[in-house]
Parts: C-alpha cells; structure tokens; sequence
C-alpha cells in the first residue's frame, strides 16, 4: 500500500473514531469537569505514546533510503519548539477546552455538525499562512451556505436576542473549529520537516498538558478518583485517551504530512454523521427539524466549497 492510500484509510479510520468522541465525552461530562476529561484524556495518551516510542530527548527525523529510518538524537531548533508549544496550545488545550464546554451547553450533534466547518477556516488560513492559491468564488459561496447552517442549528427556532446556553456553546463549537484550523496549519509546517510522527505528537501532547494545568487550578479540579471505579467512565476515558488521542493524533499528522491540510480536513465532513448515528443511539439525542436542515446545509456548503484540485493548495513549504 503506497503512502497516499495509507493516508486515506487512517484519516477514515480518524474521523470515524472521532465522531464518537463526542458522544463519549458527553458521557463523561455528568461526573467530570471538562478540564478534568482534557487533561486524563492526554495525560493517558502521552503515556501511551512514551511507551510506544520512550526516550525524554530527542524528536528524530525520518530518514529514507539505506539509512536507518529513525535518529533517536536530533538537536531541535527553538523555532521548531515554538511551533509545537502553539500546536499542543491551540490543537490540545484550546480546542478541547472550547468543544468540552460546548458539550457542557449544547447537543453532542450541535457540537460535531458546527465543528465540521473547520476544513473550511483550514482553507482560508492556508491562504494566508502557506501562500495557498486562492480559493474560487464556489468556496465562499460554499462558505456563507455552511455559515447558514450554523445559524439555523444554533437559532432555528428560537429568538436570536435571547441568548441561552445552546446559543453560547455553539459559538464555543464555531471557535472550536477556528482553533483546530489553526493547529492543522502548524502541523502541516512541522510535518514538511520530516519528524518522527510518534515522537513529534507526544511532544505536541506535553505541552497541552503543561498549558491545561494552569486550567485545572482555575476550575478548581479534585483528584476524585472515585470516580474512576466506575466502569463506564473508564472505558470512556481509555477510548478518548488510547484511541482517539494516542492513536488518532498520530494517524491524523501522518495524514496532514501525505495529503496536506486542506486534502486531509475534507475528511471531518463525515464526523457530524457519525455522531449523529451514535448519539441518537446512545444519548437519544433527537434531531429537530431545524437541526436536519443546519447540517445538510453545513455539509451541502462543505461539498460545493470544496476544490477540485487540492493539491494545488499545498505548496511544499520548509520552516
């Protein structure tokens, strides 16, 4: 299998396991505190990943050819470790923090359905940042229908004035999918510097956990471990932390090196579905008609905005 299908399958196998995180994390929600999810939920995947690869030192580079195909020693230029200080900020700690408090207020289908855009924000910000070509005029008409979505979802029968609780974490979704933009451009730069991808996420992983301990003070967080004897919890708890941190994290920067980050983020179209399917079976989460017509107006958007020939918009930059 060559490394574009290899690409393809995993960001499948990705999106498949992350649309059911947020019917998990939902789960976990009725006895945790969303910065207490974020930080077990990659304090177990960083362990995962330091077994699979140990060593404290050291990120590596991928070499090719007759040459061994990982350096455990690689003196890291202080650039690099700012874009994986911002990567583990935005892609861990603020991502998360924003989608679990979106949980706290709004539907798990809300919630994955507004995300979704993120490809979108992807595109524009690789515009600015990777020198992308510009986007045609079907992406922005794509973009204010997939907009129209997230305003029907989040105030589709209801008052646009009286803001409520489902109205505030839709817009932490929407700022959710802004911020996972932003880390999918980071890691698309990093991954042209040919990291070892295990190591380079585990470190991306340290610093969200150095950046959430801070939150977990001003939350007031306790180590209630109680509650970690309940079986259900547990089980949610190592399927965010093992499958959908440790192992999709890896899967998904892979993905962003082979594809690139406009290629890959067409892929998050299919998580709304998902947890729709899963929430509704798991939570009896029931879709309104408003919230029916939002997301087929989100994905129709996504669809019509997308760019026939992605490749073009990933230049081949080198930091």
């Amino acid at each position: 299998m060559n490394r574009n299908a290899a690409g393809h399958l995993l960001t499948l196998l990705t999106v498949l396991i992350w649309g059911i995180t947020f019917v998990s994390t939902k789960i976990l929600l009725r006895d945790f505190s969303p910065v207490e999810i974020l930080f077990a939920r990659f304090l177990i995947a960083y362990i995962a990943l330091w077994l699979i690869r140990p060593g404290l030192f050291g990120l590596g580079k991928a070499e090719r050819g007759n040459k061994p195909e990982w350096k455990l020693e690689w003196k890291l230029e202080w650039k690099h470790e700012a874009y994986f200080a911002a990567a583990g900020a935005l892609g861990v700690t603020l991502y998360f923090l924003l989608e679990n408090f979106a949980l706290n207020y709004t539907l798990a289908s809300n919630t994955s359905m507004i995300v979704s855009t993120a490809p979108m924000f992807t595109a524009l910000l690789a515009l600015c940042f990777l020198r992308a070509e510009r986007p045609g005029a079907r992406f922005f008409i794509g973009f204010c229908v997939a907009m129209a979505g997230i305003f029907l979802i989040s105030f589709g029968g209801g008052s646009i004035t009286a803001v409520s609780f489902t109205h505030l974490g839709d817009l932490l979704a929407a700022l959710a999918a802004v911020t996972w933009a932003l880390y999918s451009i980071i890691v698309k730069r990093l991954g042209a510097s040919s990291y070892d991808i295990i190591r380079m996420t585990r470190r991306i992983f340290f610093y969200g956990l150095l950046f959430t301990i801070p939150a977990l003070f001003a939350f007031h967080c306790g180590p209630g471990l109680y509650r970690f004897a309940n079986p259900v919890y547990l089980f949610n708890l190592l399927f965010l932390g093992l499958g959908a941190s440790a192992l999709c994290y890896v899967t998904w920067n892979f993905a962003l090196e082979v594809l690139g980050a406009v290629r890959t983020s067409v892929y998050i179209y299919l998580i709304p579905v998902v947890t729709v399917v899963f929430s509704a079976a798991a939570l009896k989460e029931r879709v309104t008609p408003y919230s029916a017509a939002g997301c087929a107006l989100i994905l129709f958007g996504l669809f019509i905005s997308e760019n026939k020939k992605p490749e073009d918009q990933e230049p081949k930059n080198r930091i």
